[in-house]
């Protein structure tokens, strides 16, 4: 099913770009990106009602709900080097992304079937799973199409476009709150036809990756220990201890939202739309974005994104009185965090990596920082329950502004600049 050679397949990966700041952007890419556009609203209007589910009404306490989100986050990355070997020793790029997507969306529908918290954990505890799954062999797919100059562009155009989806979720999620009289149920019934709809567009529209060209000194057989092997590149050792140190201190966006909820004091059937200003900033600055890492540093920019996580977190602290700085401040520089950091960190790796062990070498460092986000919300969570949310989020943005001077002065992100 996901290896469809259909015509449609074939039009979509030999579409050229248009002209102006997409040039030279494959059809791949954008195909890629509509899928991730329709599975992100599904995923994002489950995970715009999950934290006042969880934490409101089901009665998480804020130290469960850190376990949690750090399962969102993390507790499945080791997955990502599962589906990377797979993926680069079968070279079925999409075979694997189908089958995360598919699992993720037969998730969607057990939401409705279960109904206390850690059932609802064991059910996200699969879903990551299918994402662990699918996120490097996909994004192996987008760098594998596209040469090491443009790599910023085509993570940049992927990223607005699953933004956009990003955007479209949370308003999905309120417009169905507003009008179903049982709520999260019917929000869990239509995240879950979208994201059937996502898998089915991805086996119509995306072709597999074309198997790379033999190198002169290529070996017979691939390396017996790649993860390994991988690691002994310099460049990308430096890129995960990085990655995964900043990780440690990054504060998940769920509590970050519970936190402005409780100072703007919104109602539950608002609380949705907290991040759709969020995704605007990232759909509008993907692009951009993208093309500046390609200029100046793709490091430099991956820690600039820190330090915009970093404001947002210094607003929350700051004794502003609830009104429009909150209200745009937060959710813009969360947006501009994941615009500088999500595709931004792939684009600096995948030059580094051979084309055979290219989806292996993306999961290696996003298991790095996966595990180290899965940590740091562990952390959160229990400093919330011990100290209370402030003290928790203070000691969190010193922890980050440490980490980040350690990164600049260090060194450890000059394996990000553009060759």
């Amino acid at each position: 099913m996901y290896l469809s050679t259909s015509r449609a397949a074939d039009v979509s990966a030999d579409t050229p770009a248009p002209e102006g700041p997409l040039r030279g952007v494959p059809g791949t890419v954008f195909a890629l990106g509509l899928v991730s556009l329709v599975t992100d609203v599904s995923a994002e209007m489950v995970t715009a009602v999950l934290p006042l589910y969880l934490m409101a009404g089901l009665g998480m306490s804020p130290l469960a709900f850190g376990a949690l989100d750090g399962l969102h986050q993390g507790a499945t990355a080791l997955l990502r080097l599962v589906g990377g070997r797979i993926s680069d020793r079968t070279r079925r790029h999409k075979l694997v992304a189908g089958t995360g997507y598919a699992l993720s969306a037969v998730c969607k529908a057990a939401l409705l079937a279960v109904t206390t918290p850690w059932s609802v954990a064991a059910v996200l505890a699969a879903d990551r799973t299918g994402k662990g799954l699918r996120t490097a062999p996909r994004d192996a797919l987008i760098s594998l199409s596209v040469p090491p100059g443009m790599q910023g562009r085509a993570f940049g155009v992927h990223r607005a476009l699953d933004t956009a989806g990003a955007l479209l979720g949370p308003l999905a999620a309120f417009g169905v709150l507003w009008v179903a009289v049982d709520g999260y149920a019917a929000v869990f019934t239509v995240s879950c036809c979208v994201a059937v709809l996502g898998l089915v567009m991805l086996a119509l529209f995306v072709r597999q990756a074309p198997a790379p060209a033999p190198a002169v000194a290529r070996p017979a057989a691939p390396q017996p220990r790649p993860v390994r092997s991988l690691l002994r590149i310099a460049g990308l050792r430096r890129l995960c201890l990085t990655a995964a140190l900043l990780g440690l201190f990054t504060v998940g966006d769920a509590f970050l939202y519970l936190l402005l909820q409780r100072r703007l004091e919104l109602s539950a059937v608002w609380f949705p739309l907290l991040p759709v200003g969020t995704a605007a900033v990232f759909l509008l600055a993907a692009v951009p974005v993208g093309r500046l890492a390609d200029r100046v540093g793709r490091g430099r920019v991956f820690l600039g994104g820190h330090a915009a996580l970093l404001g947002a977190c210094l607003l929350l602290l700051a004794p502003l009185p609830a009104g429009a700085l909150l209200v745009v401040g937060v959710p813009a520089a969360l947006g501009l965090f994941y615009a500088a950091t999500d595709g931004v960190l792939m684009a600096a790796a995948a030059p580094l990596v051979p084309a055979e062990l290219r989806t292996t070498g993306l999961a290696v460092l996003q298991t790095a920082q996966a595990l180290a986000r899965f940590a740091g919300s562990l952390l959160f969570g229990a400093a919330w329950t011990m100290w209370g949310p402030g003290p928790a989020l203070g000691v969190a943005a010193v922890g980050l502004l440490l980490s980040g001077a350690a990164v600049s002065v260090s060194g450890g992100l000059r394996a990000g600049e553009p060759s």
